[in-house]
């Protein structure tokens, strides 16, 4: 089932492009990354999703219902981070989760003690005298203490040590392993998609110019191969598979960079007597998000690419 489907949303500030035929659809129980770079239209797609903005193109549903015309109804289910988190001065997580919880008609207390241990946060402190830090600690809290169906994060490590980005990012498992949440995680930052996302989606000047699971971006991938030879020395370059590319030579030492899977290398390694170890490094995605962000060629051939 598809929590989220969109179909050629636009939507525009006068003669800015916020979104221009924005097509996604998110299973039920994914983890999905929503990646960009600032302006690529991130938060204009979140705010179409959440029936905050209304688009002037195309169609966005979630659960089923239009996402403007039922949003009051979607809400219900939905928790929510925006990148511009402002909270209440006279907030605090326990008041916070007895208003909220009032609001949706459920007792969200003992989520929220149990929240408040997880991420550190003294339950009795008001928003007037938090750090950054802690103000987000009590917006991810509020929204995932009520156990939402769907889980927006529009940038939720925001202020965040790292430390705490980590069990943050065991929250977000947990709740779509054991509880069947759908979570949207938007980021322009690939690290804090890439262990923990199983789909994700990259835009750029407001269109969609990847769709895909991580681990089809991994497997495309270039990975660092050192290969390490015996007392014979190196192979004949002209031995070496198309899928490495030798880019230091060495009497018993080779620097390659290779693409495709690590089992297809091991299989061509067992069969080379010279070989007596080798190691291989992990997916260099950063080469292949910096392609997409970027535009350039190397992006236009892989699959997933919007027209």
């Amino acid at each position: 089932m598809a929590v989220i489907r969109a179909e050629k949303l636009h939507h525009s500030y006068g003669t800015r492009v916020g979104v221009a035929g924005v097509d996604l659809c998110v299973e039920s129980g994914c983890v999905f990354g929503f990646l960009g770079p600032n302006g690529a239209g991130k938060t204009t797609t979140i705010r179409i999703l959440l029936g905050f903005l209304k688009a002037q193109g195309g169609t966005a549903c979630v659960f089923d219902r239009d996402c403007w015309g039922a949003s009051h109804v979607i809400k219900r289910d939905v928790g929510y981070v925006p990148g511009d988190l402002r909270l209440y001065p006279w907030m605090t997580a326990r008041n916070g989760v007895r208003v909220l919880g009032a609001i949706r008609g459920t007792d969200m207390q003992a989520a929220g003690n149990r929240l408040c241990e997880r991420l550190t946060l003294d339950p009795d402190v008001s928003v007037r005298k938090m750090s950054r830090g802690m103000r987000q600690k009590l917006g991810l809290l509020l929204a995932l203490a009520a156990r939402p169906r769907l889980l927006v994060l529009d940038e939720p490590t925001s202020g965040l040590d790292p430390l705490m980005q980590i069990e943050l990012a065991a929250i977000v498992r947990e709740c779509a392993e054991h509880h069947g949440t759908t979570v949207f995680f938007s980021s322009h930052t690939l690290s804090e998609v890439e262990h923990l996302c199983d789909r994700i989606a990259i835009i750029r000047a407001g269109r969609i110019v990847a769709d895909e699971p991580l681990s089809e971006l991994q497997a495309r991938a270039r990975r660092q191969v050192v290969l390490l030879f015996g007392s014979e020395g190196p192979l004949d370059a002209d031995a070496v598979p198309s899928f490495l590319n030798v880019i230091e030579h060495g009497h018993h030492r080779w620097t390659c960079e290779m693409t495709g899977p690590a089992a297809e290398l091991a299989r061509w390694v067992s069969g080379q007597a010279g070989i007596v170890d080798f190691t291989v490094g992990p997916p260099d995605l950063e080469t292949v998000f910096r392609s997409f962000y970027r535009g350039e060629s190397e992006a236009a051939g892989h699959g997933g690419v919007a027209s």
